[in-house]
């Protein structure tokens, strides 16, 4: 089977190219991990022309062909390393036309490499508004590629990028000369490395020099060829690159100023930078980043509360007709205890995560997530980091996984190391379903001042605490880890642009899919095995049991309803499930907490969410009117021994706070280890986590009890 014709969109950051991958693939997209490493590898198909179907892959975007971080590293070697199965047989270059010079640096070295180009210009309305104009035709002349204008959030200019692909592939262009002399800033020794490497670029070469010893692609016996050459050359690194960016921007100077015009020699204020007066201003711009983080959690309470009703209501309505129609036996009470209440236990929070992920997307596709790293700089160097920690900590607001992946951009080892280590303290969409449920069983739903919803202030409370936590914690080993690198924070802003409203709701449709379909599996298995747990024990204390309970039925028939009811509670208690529970209880008991949040504590290890499904079908097992009553319902009406509630505001803020700090995901443990290539940080982790979660909810529960 021959390899599929492959292109690799390559630009800047927020120049527009993940919108153009999804223009260009549509929902024909995958993610995996490029060979050998845990950075993400985006690919898809998409329909060229009526004889070429392409295979598209989206490479982590970078500012030029000189890596700092493992993305940019992917990047560098995917389009070095002509052995790759990644390497493309065109490359499309993604450049912001608004700020052509520098974007043409990045062009002009990807040109060199001698794979065909063809170039996209993105973000012509703000050239426009900033007063420049580009002469297309002229930089396609100049430059020797074809250019294009598109614009792939509005899905525009995409059928005239794939005439130009088209054409490239059939009438493959003669290579053109290297931007720079490289010979004259190099020596005779490049063409050898040119010709021991089998390249078919100068410039290929000259970064194999620079980066030979990294490249995991050159052989033992090239390497030692090729620090011979350099060392016999008097080789410097820093020298020839800088010569090589001088040449460039003299081309560059030159093309800008035949091709690209603007009105004034100062830059037009465009909308972004008026905004950008006020919410990036050091006093206005955080409390508003205040006021919209209130406004996401409580939107999460207010407009979640009708679906979840709906769903909750639904799944009470398929228990009780399951009831109906099951004959009673073991198969009735697995399929209703076990399998619908574990999966009705964490269906009803995907509305919630689906609008948490919706209202993330419309912050991330406006262009003020952007602001918030600006924004939060330096309260993150006050704990040892920098702002590109902010967005790892805030998609660990979605989930820590992918988060602590995101950390990779993080140039310096020691904040990416923290990074990773704080991460899962921020509250992750897994632990929602637990926030929520607790929060609506012992907090009241009433408003403060007519206005707020006091609910969704102790949520937001609860996501704050885990940040500032986060932050005490980076302070803590910024002091322990030892390091004399340094780093500076730069990125740059994009615009301000309407969130595209199609991209919210597939997303919000696509993360909550995702959410059913990957717990979905977790809470299923576990609920079968919790069920099993629950309704078998010892032979010999259950056969106990129902010969204790037959008798007292026939001693007192007229306390039939109650004597069944304690019946169903002494099963659980003396089933495996119910030992498992009673084993731990010594430790929990100070917390507040009984053997039946025993018992979901240790299940949720797996996964936070999983408190839930188990506390679903430990109450269902327990219950001798199973479907009958809500978990919000049982759970309410859930007793100690002496008859005292279970959850006690005390205890349910104490259960809160455990959640908040715990590291319960295994998953987070993996990724860790996996980022690390040690299990000393996921160890390190666990262990600070568990501690921090256990003396904060013991303190909470003995001050409030």
């Amino acid at each position: 089977m021959s390899r599929p014709y492959t292109i690799a969109l390559v630009g800047n950051p927020n120049s527009g190219k993940s919108s153009l991958f999804n223009a260009l693939t549509g929902l024909n997209q995958k993610v995996g991990n490029f060979p050998g490493v845990t950075v993400d590898k985006k690919t898809g198909s998409s329909k060229i022309s009526d004889t070429l179907t392409a295979n598209i892959i989206d490479l982590p975007g970078t500012y030029s062909l000189y890596p700092k971080s493992a993305d940019e590293q992917v990047t560098y070697e995917v389009l070095l390393n002509q052995h790759s199965s990644d390497r493309p047989d065109q490359i499309i270059v993604i450049a912001d036309a608004a700020n052509m010079k520098r974007n043409l640096l990045f062009c002009t070295q990807i040109m060199d490499l001698k794979i065909p180009v063809v170039i996209v210009l993105t973000m012509m309305d703000i050239a426009r508004q900033k007063g420049i104009t580009i002469d297309t035709e002229g930089l396609s002349r100049m430059m020797g590629v074809p250019v294009v204008t598109a614009n792939p959030r509005r899905n525009k200019g995409i059928d005239v990028l794939k005439k130009a692909i088209s054409s490239t592939r059939q009438n493959r262009p003669a290579p053109l000369p290297d931007f720079t002399d490289l010979y004259a800033i190099t020596g005779d020794w490049l063409q050898e490395i040119k010709e021991l490497c089998g390249l078919d670029s100068n410039y290929g070469a000259l970064h194999i020099a620079c980066n030979f010893a990294e490249l995991k692609y050159i052989n033992a016996a090239q390497r030692i060829r090729i620090a011979a050459l350099l060392g016999e050359a008097g080789f410097q690194k820093s020298r020839i690159q800088a010569q090589e960016i001088m040449q460039r921007y003299k081309k560059i100077d030159t093309i800008m100023q035949q091709c690209v015009t603007t009105d004034s020699p100062m830059k037009k204020m465009v909308m972004s930078d008026r905004f950008d007066k006020v919410l990036l201003h050091p006093v206005y711009g955080n409390v508003i980043l205040l006021a919209v983080l209130f406004l996401l959690f409580q939107s999460i309470f207010l407009l979640a509360r009708y679906p979840m009703d709906w769903v909750e209501h639904g799944f009470v309505y398929a228990g009780n007709l399951l009831n109906m129609v099951l004959p009673a036996g073991i198969i009735k009470d697995l399929l209703v205890n076990g399998v619908l209440a574990g999966i009705s236990g964490i269906a009803i929070f995907v509305p919630q995560i689906m609008i948490l992920f919706g209202l993330i997307t419309i912050l991330e596709d406006s262009g003020y997530m952007a602001r918030i790293s600006f924004l939060t700089d330096r309260i993150m160097r006050s704990a040892g980091l920098n702002g590109r920690s902010v967005m790892p900590l805030i998609s660990g607001m979605a989930c820590a996984v992918p988060a602590i992946m995101a950390a990779r951009t993080i140039q310096n080892k020691k904040e990416r190391l923290i990074t990773i280590m704080v991460t899962p303290l921020m509250s992750c969409s897994a632990r929602l379903p637990v926030y929520t449920m607790l929060i609506a069983l012992v907090v009241p739903d009433r408003r403060l001042w007519g206005i707020f919803n006091l609910q969704g202030l102790v949520l937001m409370g609860l996501y704050l605490l885990g940040f500032f936590m986060a932050l005490a914690v980076a302070r803590v080993m910024n002091f322990l880890i030892k390091t004399k690198e340094r780093t500076f924070f730069l990125m740059e802003l994009p615009v301000y642009r309407q969130p595209r409203w199609k991209n919210v709701g597939v997303t919000m449709i696509e993360k909550g899919k995702i959410f059913i379909r990957d717990v979905g599996k977790v809470i299923i298995v576990l609920s079968l095995i919790l069920w099993a747990l629950a309704a078998f024990g010892p032979p010999a204390e259950m056969s106990a049991v129902e010969i204790r309970y037959a008798t007292l039925v026939q001693q007192h028939p007229e306390q039939k309803t109650q004597i069944e009811r304690e019946h169903a509670t002494a099963k659980l208690e003396h089933s495996f499930a119910g030992i498992m529970g009673h084993s731990i209880e010594p430790i929990i008991r100070p917390l507040g907490y009984d053997w039946k949040i025993g018992i979901a504590l240790i299940t949720s290890f797996a996964a936070r969410e999983v408190f839930v499904g188990t506390m679903a079908t430990l109450y269902s097992v327990g219950d001798t009117e199973a479907g009958k009553a809500t978990l919000h319902e049982k759970m309410k009406e859930a007793k100690r021994e002496d008859g005292s509630p279970v959850y006690t505001l005390a205890a349910g803020l104490s259960l809160l706070i455990f959640y908040v700090f715990a590291m319960q995901c295994m998953s987070t443990l993996a990724i860790v280890k996996r980022e690390t290539r040690s299990w000393k940080y996921p160890l390190i982790q666990f262990v600070y986590m568990f501690g921090i979660a256990y003396l904060s909810a013991l303190l909470v529960y003995q001050l409030l009890k």
